[in-house]
C-alpha cells in the first residue's frame, strides 16, 4: 500500500473515532439523540469562519511603522499621572502603529516610568535608572506627516515593575 494511502486512511479513521466520539458524549450530557447533520454543519461553519479572509487578515502579523508625534510633553504628562509615577522618559518614547492610513489611527506607546526617589537611613539615594515600563494605546489623528495624539483616549495597557540588580540587606 502506497505511503500517502495510508496517511490518508489514519486521518479517515481519525475522523471518525472524533465523530463518533463527539455523538455519543453529546448523548450522554444531554441524555437526547444527536443531531448529526447540525453538530456537522456547526463543525464546518466554525472552520469556515477560521480560515475567511477577515480572519486571515487578522493573523497576518504586520511589522508595526514607528511614527513621531507632536505632543510628546502632553503625552508624557498624561502618562505619569494615569501610571502614578513622578515621571516618564520622554526621550525614549516608543510609538508605533499598525494603521497606515490618515486621519484617525490607534497608536501604542511604551516608554520608562520614574518613581520617587526612596530613603535609606537618612539619606536620600537618587537614580538614573528607571523604575518601569509603561504600555498604552491611543487615538491620534494623522494628517499629512504630523501625529497628534489625543490625550483623553490614553489608555494604560500595562505597566511592569523593572527588577534593580541591587543587593540592599
Amino acid at each position: 500500500m502506497p505511503r500517502a494511502l495510508k496517511i490518508i486512511l489514519i486521518l479517515l479513521l481519525f475522523i471518525g473515532f472524533f465523530e463518533a466520539g463527539l455523538l455519543s458524549s453529546y448523548t450522554i450530557i444531554t441524555s437526547e439523540a444527536p443531531d448529526v447533520k447540525g453538530l456537522i454543519d456547526l463543525q464546518i461553519n466554525t472552520i469556515a469562519e477560521f480560515f475567511s479572509s477577515e480572519n486571515i487578515n487578522n493573523v497576518l502579523i504586520k511589522d508595526p511603522e514607528q511614527v513621531n508625534i507632536t505632543n510628546k510633553a502632553d503625552v508624557a504628562q498624561n502618562l505619569s499621572t494615569l501610571a502614578k509615577v513622578d515621571g516618564v522618559d520622554v526621550d525614549n518614547f516608543n510609538v508605533t502603529t499598525y494603521s497606515g492610513s490618515s486621519g484617525e489611527i490607534l497608536v501604542n506607546i511604551t516608554t520608562l516610568g520614574y518613581a520617587s526617589p526612596n530613603t535609606k537611613s537618612g539619606q536620600i539615594i537618587l537614580s538614573g535608572t528607571p523604575d518601569y515600563i509603561i504600555t498604552a494605546t491611543a487615538l491620534a489623528n494623522r494628517t499629512n506627516k504630523k501625529i497628534t495624539v489625543d490625550t483623553s483616549t490614553l489608555k494604560i495597557m500595562s505597566i511592569l515593575k523593572l527588577h534593580s540588580g541591587s543587593n540592599t540587606n
